[in-house]
């Protein structure tokens, strides 16, 4: 019986497209018996594919269900093993007459002669299972070449789809086990016997992660700049029960006023001049985990209330959207300034408030925990010594000038003059005129460098903006140097001195 040519591009057409929309083999290759016997009217049709030695029947037509999960067959057992094993195409012109080529599973009730025709599925020499067929035909004098040209190239259409789906589960594997391995190191990095703090300052901060990380409740993280606010919500996030589940950091002072309510609740296509497709916000990105705001105390007034119902509804709309998003995230805040002063200003919302400040962890700066200093200098001179390949030491004086220092920028401040140190030092050993100009005259007895006597700021808020005087006047006020050694971006120095009205020559 020969196939018509019109029919056999039609089934060519139909079965590469079946195969070509999808890489859930299993769904394709059943589609693809079924185009296979619904236009050529096969008797029966079977793809088994090679797994651990083993044909295993993945998609088949004609055949008792029952009969196909027992369908197994090992290499070389069987017609069907016979083919997976040699490579070989074949041709049996009667089950009956040919029984030692007999398959239990390959049974045709029909008054006509059954042919059962089988074809290796290979991909570059490597063989991956057989398409078998099954086909009645007229007499003895029937010849197969057409019919056996047509399935080799379905089988060659087969080989590639099932290839692709191989090399795509290998990979998404790889990537599944390189993920494990990465929140395994994310775990054990963001521990807190990780986190350098012998100090009984240190030592509360600890125990209260310890005590909130398994539970949901939302914590507050209130310190200056750069005493580790974000390292301490990564440990919260790791040590809970989320731990396996996103954790977003977004930061509300770094983003620009317009850009705040698409960036943490997303939009729609067309919501907006440029909104050419829908995008998730980071809190949706967050569902299931962690969401970190800093610098909430510079969230917008505007922008307040909507953070306010996510808290207590975990539900918001997309911007330009109608549907409610329902989200389930944790929520760390931290900030830098004085909440409750801003509450008293009428600046921030004193519900919101009171739903942030339901754990609040105070972080300490690093004048308050100087027993911490040596601790934390040997941490990052290990550090930086590895990466830079040097293998610097601090002189007993310099580390004495080291702890009298002040120390505004806090451990941040710390870490990048360590590595200044690491990198610039011209022999091996940091002597007291190595360190920067601003610690080697450092004088805890005058007020322009003892923001901490009597006339210190009363509000993280003036200390940070004195500490940012004091940066750019050392660095001849080029912001991209102050805010390098400050730690942060130049966007985040630029918001800054706009927000704190800072100019040049004047205090």
């Amino acid at each position: 019986m020969t196939i018509n040519k019109s029919l056999e591009f039609t089934t060519l057409y139909e079965i590469s497209k079946v195969l070509g929309s999808s890489l859930n083999i299993n769904v394709t290759l059943k589609l693809a018996i079924k185009i296979l016997t619904d236009y050529l009217d096969m008797k029966i049709a079977v793809i088994a594919l090679i797994e651990d030695g083993e044909l295993i029947i993945v998609a088949s037509h004609g055949i008792d269900p029952e009969d196909v999960k027992a369908g197994r067959y090992k290499v070389g057992e069987g017609i069907m093993g016979k083919v997976a094993k040699t490579g070989c195409s074949m041709v049996i012109p009667d089950e009956v007459e040919e029984t030692s080529f007999f398959n239990k599973n390959m049974k045709v009730n029909s008054t006509q002669k059954v042919a059962f025709l089988y074809v290796p599925i290979v991909f570059k020499k490597e063989i991956l299972g057989v398409l078998s067929v099954a086909r009645t035909y007229d007499s003895m004098q029937s010849t197969f070449d057409e019919d056996m040209r047509f399935l080799k190239i379905i089988s060659s259409l087969v080989s590639q789809s099932v290839k692709l789906c191989h090399s795509v589960e290998s990979e998404k594997k790889l990537l599944m086990e390189e993920c494990d391995a990465l929140k395994m190191a994310l775990k054990r990095k963001y521990k807190l016997n990780n986190i350098v703090g012998r100090s009984g300052s240190m030592q509360e901060v600890f125990e209260a992660v310890h005590r909130v990380a398994p539970t949901k409740a939302t914590v507050l993280l209130i310190g200056e700049s750069g005493t580790g606010k974000e390292l301490i919500a990564r440990a919260i996030h790791y040590m809970g029960t989320r731990s396996d589940c996103p954790f977003v950091k977004f930061n509300c002072a770094a983003i620009p006023e317009g850009l705040l309510e698409t960036e943490l609740f997303g939009h729609e296509k067309g919501a907006f001049t440029g909104a050419t497709s829908s995008r998730k916000g980071r809190f949706e990105l967050a569902h299931e985990g962690t969401i970190f705001l800093d610098e909430i105390g510079d969230l917008t007034m505007s922008l307040q209330p909507k953070i306010l119902r996510v808290l207590q509804e975990r539900e918001f709309e997309r911007i330009g959207g109608e549907k409610t998003i329902k989200v389930d995230v944790r929520v760390i805040a931290a900030t830098s300034r004085n909440l409750e002063a801003l509450v008293e200003e009428s600046k921030f919302r004193e519900d919101l408030y009171y739903r942030l400040n339901v754990v609040p962890i105070y972080l300490p700066p690093l004048r308050e925990r100087q027993e911490d200093i040596v601790e934390l200098t040997e941490f990052f001179l290990n550090k930086f010594n590895n990466e830079h390949g040097r293998s610097v030491t601090i002189a007993p004086k310099s580390i004495s000038l080291m702890m009298k220092y002040y120390w505004p920028g806090n451990v941040r401040e710390l870490e990048n003059t360590i590595e200044r140190l690491v990198i610039m030092c011209p022999d091996n050993v940091v002597k007291p005129h190595d360190l920067p100009t601003n610690m080697r005259n450092f004088n805890p007895t005058t007020m322009k460098n003892e923001p901490y006597t009597k006339t210190r700021p009363v509000t993280l808020e003036q200390t940070e903006r004195q500490r940012i005087i004091e940066v750019l006047e050392a660095n001849n006020w080029v912001h991209a140097k102050a805010a390098q050694v400050l730690g942060i971006t130049a966007r985040q120095i630029g918001y800054k001195v706009k927000k704190y009205g800072i100019r040049k020559g004047v205090s």
